[in-house]
């Protein structure tokens, strides 16, 4: 029998807010196309396991979290998943253990269960009595306002902001009939005679649709849910406020205007629900239990996870390509996975060449103002505030600036004056035809690429030499470079030139917030080359040798060029160090090309991959972080010569010089974070790409600057393009939950879990693995939840307990 449930009247607002923060904190963010970055789809859910989660989105959304049946089939039929793989899930999960066999999960492969229907909202039930699309109205008519309300600049003609966005919302819906020509009657009167604030309308209709305490949490979500990239935009306009301490309400708002469609809805509609309506309630009210056919597919996911484990464990133990040689030059790149093909290229050239993995944005939160531009574009994870302001070029820059500013203006004044209503139709019959050189540019590719030619980035305001020696030093450590230095070390950061992509952003560097990496590489390189910094970090113990240069670079992923900004340092004892750097580093280019050309569709060469970027019919000009699987935190020489497919995050770490671990600290609590919003990203877009994919590109359509809609309107896609993952035929990306391997003391690691539950939760809930590495670099302890390990298997049990400690 089913526990009494609690009207919401006899409840008082702070339950009523609470439930509504729940529903918000389950909507994962969406940034905007200018400095898009990847978001953990999942985020709201961290503290479930994947079959509550599975669970939860069945019920909200009708969303899977697995991949079919089908392709566990496929994967068990072809070798891909092994028996002693399920066996290994089945006996390290207690839950799993007492309720399958191998034999029933194998029986299983052959089934083909019905995905469950989510639970009906308002706008759902009263379609099915009306015959009319209520769900499709909605998403139409909310589009149409949340696409003139959020414009960043792309209209002509701003809508009215108001005092929030629920009076924006109201003071135009009641004067838009087409819900009543639609058939819902009296709608703008309806809305007319609404509480005045979006809260007081949660409450109103709350009370109105007979809502229980313990049904609103599912039902809020769904009903956030069915607002698409829309609430996920305004989710994220509230985790930007919270950064810096403030709060913003439009979401809560977006809420109370779909609740108060629902209640429109309901009061037209519910004399011909009969008790429909109620059931519903009843079974948002009931507790989430995860089906038996959630359960298998979690198992079967799982166990391909495993398989993939043993395949880099397998590669892990290879023996490395130890050099002792030392380096002529040294590279620090990005731990992308599109710079381990780069790397190993790279490094295969010369065993001179030696190469570090750090996060792109070099450790430099900055806020930075480009050459003639006033926008801070805030070149730091999302996770942080910026900690220092930075801007292209010296007040010696500042005449060319202002020339480029004048430029820029009206360069902007030409463009919306062709798109204004009173001179677009004259413009495109008079000035049409001199556009014809250029389509044809850009139909064949031939359009000339901008380069990035700011001048040598700044802090802005500088900063003193103490702060500088302080960045510097906590910088070189976090990349384990404090000696051994090259005489030429190249800052290398990432980004993508590609042309009529909306989602160019994000296939930039998500440590650098979506931007390209470098300013923050010119940046450190700047710090690390200024004596007065050197002199400081000796008494540190750091010695950068004199004849040691830092050059920031810039790694193009989509052609594998590398610019090097020598004119930042100009160095004359170094030109024949920079000249041999820069036929090695093109030499890498065209062979990391040729590989990158065997997954690309239609690219047969090195040269076909290059001309991608600037071919602007092109879906697919890179796959950026597709088939992201692993996370390796350690010394280099445990993976150097052996392939890792472009399949690994590759941070540089050495545990023992690390004295307090507050390094492997950092690493656990940022760029592991960051990477694992990378890998659920691909993964949610891969596995629901209804609900957390980006649509079609062929169908997009750039909304008010901030993202994309298919077709003429409706929801917001947000999430990865269905061409990010798919290569037409198959999957581009398989969907993995990433792998951390660290070479680091268990127990240190334990230490850093204790005190950090919400990282803690990713792993304890699998939606991270985390393996530590013995001192061969072989992945030796499992931790299995719960701050407890277990010995790997298959051989590489023998490793003592100790064996990472001093």
């Amino acid at each position: 029998m089913m526990a009494k449930s609690t009207s919401m009247q006899d409840s008082n607002i702070d339950t009523l807010r609470t439930a509504v923060d729940s529903a918000i904190a389950a909507i994962p963010p969406a940034w905007p196309l200018a400095s898009s970055v990847a978001v953990n789809p999942y985020l709201g859910q961290t503290q479930k396991t994947l079959t509550e989660t599975a669970a939860l989105l069945a019920r909200v959304s009708g969303s899977a979290t697995t991949m079919s049946r089908e392709y566990y089939r496929n994967q068990v039929s072809a070798g891909g998943v092994l028996d002693e793989d399920i066996t290994n899930v089945l006996t390290s999960n207690a839950a799993y253990h007492r309720r399958f066999t191998l034999a029933e999960i194998k029986a299983a492969l052959d089934e083909r269960p019905i995905l469950e229907a989510p639970l009906p909202t308002m706008a759902d039930l009263a379609a099915s009595v009306s015959g009319i699309d209520w769900p499709q109205i909605i998403a139409e008519r909310f589009g149409v306002w949340a696409a003139g309300y959020f414009d960043e600049g792309q209209a002509l003609w701003s809508a009215p902001k108001m005092s929030s966005a629920y009076a924006a919302w109201t003071a135009g819906a009641t004067h838009d009939l087409t819900p009543e020509i639609a058939g819902l009657k009296g709608f703008a009167a309806f809305v007319a005679r609404a509480p005045l604030t979006g809260a007081e309308s949660i409450a109103a209709s709350t009370k109105a649709l007979g809502l229980t305490t313990e049904s609103i949490p599912t039902y809020f979500h769904a009903l956030l849910i069915s607002l698409g990239g829309w609430a996920q935009y305004a989710r994220y306009e509230l985790w930007q406020a919270t950064l810096v301490g403030k709060t913003n309400i439009v979401i809560n708002d977006l809420l109370a205007i779909r609740l108060l469609w629902e209640h429109a809805l309901f009061a037209q509609y519910a004399d011909q629900l009969g008790t429909e309506w109620l059931s519903v309630l009843e079974k948002h009210a009931a507790p989430l239990e995860p089906s038996q056919d959630q359960m298998v597919d979690a198992i079967l996911q799982e166990a391909r996870e495993r398989a993939a484990q043993r395949k880099l464990a397998s590669t892990l133990s290879a023996p490395t390509d130890i050099n002792e040689t030392a380096p002529a030059i040294q590279a620090a790149f990005c731990i992308d996975v599109r710079s381990e093909v780069f790397r190993r290229a790279f490094e295969s050239i010369d065993p001179r060449i030696q190469t570090l993995g750090f996060a792109g944005f070099f450790g430099l939160t900055a806020s930075h103002k480009r050459f003639a531009s006033e926008v801070s574009e805030l070149r730091l994870p999302v996770l942080l505030n910026p900690g220092v302001h930075s801007r292209s070029g010296t007040a010696r820059d500042s005449s060319a600036d202002n020339a480029a500013r004048y430029s820029a203006r009206a360069t902007r004044a030409w463009g919306r004056f062709k798109l204004a209503a009173v001179s677009s139709f004259a413009f495109v019959e008079a000035a049409g035809p001199i556009y014809i050189a250029k389509l044809l540019r850009d139909s064949f590719g031939l359009s000339a690429k901008d380069a990035l030619t700011d001048p040598a980035p700044s802090f802005d305001p500088p900063l003193d030499l103490t702060a500088r020696a302080n960045a510097a030093a906590s910088i070189l450590r976090a990349m384990s470079l404090t000696d051994g230095f090259a005489p030429l070390v190249l800052l290398v950061g990432h980004g993508a030139n590609v042309v009529n992509n909306p989602h160019a952003s994000a296939l930039h560097c998500g440590a650098c917030g979506g931007y390209s990496g470098e300013v923050n590489a010119r940046l450190l390189a700047g710090l690390l080359n200024d004596p007065e910094v050197r002199k400081v970090l000796v008494s540190g113990g750091i010695n950068i040798p004199a004849e040691t240069l830092f050059v920031g670079g810039l790694h193009d992923t989509t052609t594998d060029a590398v610019t090097l900004y020598t004119q930042d340092h100009e160095s004359p004892t170094h030109e024949g160090n920079v000249r041999q750097a820069q036929t090695w580093l093109a030499a890498a280019g065209a062979m990391a090309r040729g590989e990158r050309a065997l997954r690309l569709p239609r690219a047969r060469s090195g040269e076909q991959v290059t001309k991608r970027s600037h071919d602007w019919a092109e879906t697919r000009p890179e796959w950026a972080l597709a088939g992201c699987s692993a996370f390796i935190a350690a010394p280099r020489s445990r993976t150097k010569g052996n392939s890792l497919q472009g399949r690994a995050f590759l941070h540089d770490y050495d545990w023992r010089a690390d004295t307090d671990f507050g390094v492997l600290e950092l690493i656990m609590t940022a760029p592991v974070v960051v990477a694992s919003w990378i890998s659920l990203q691909y993964y949610g877009s891969t596995v629901a790409p209804a609900l957390f994919g980006g649509g079609n590109k062929l169908l997009h359509n750039v909304v008010g600057g901030i993202g994309v809609v298919e077709g003429n309107g409706g929801l917001l896609r947000a999430g990865l393009p269905w061409q990010s993952v798919f290569d037409g035929e198959n999957l581009a990306h398989e969907p993995l939950r990433l792998s951390v391997c660290i070479e680091a003391p268990r127990e240190a690691m334990t230490a850093i879990l204790k005190i950090h539950p919400d990282v803690r939760a990713l792993f304890d809930n699998r939606w991270l693995y985390l393996f530590a590495l013995d001192d061969r670099g072989v992945m030796a302890w499992r931790y299995s939840g719960n701050l407890k390990w277990e010995a790997v298997e298959q051989g590489q049990a023998d490793t003592q307990p100790g064996a990472l400690a001093a």
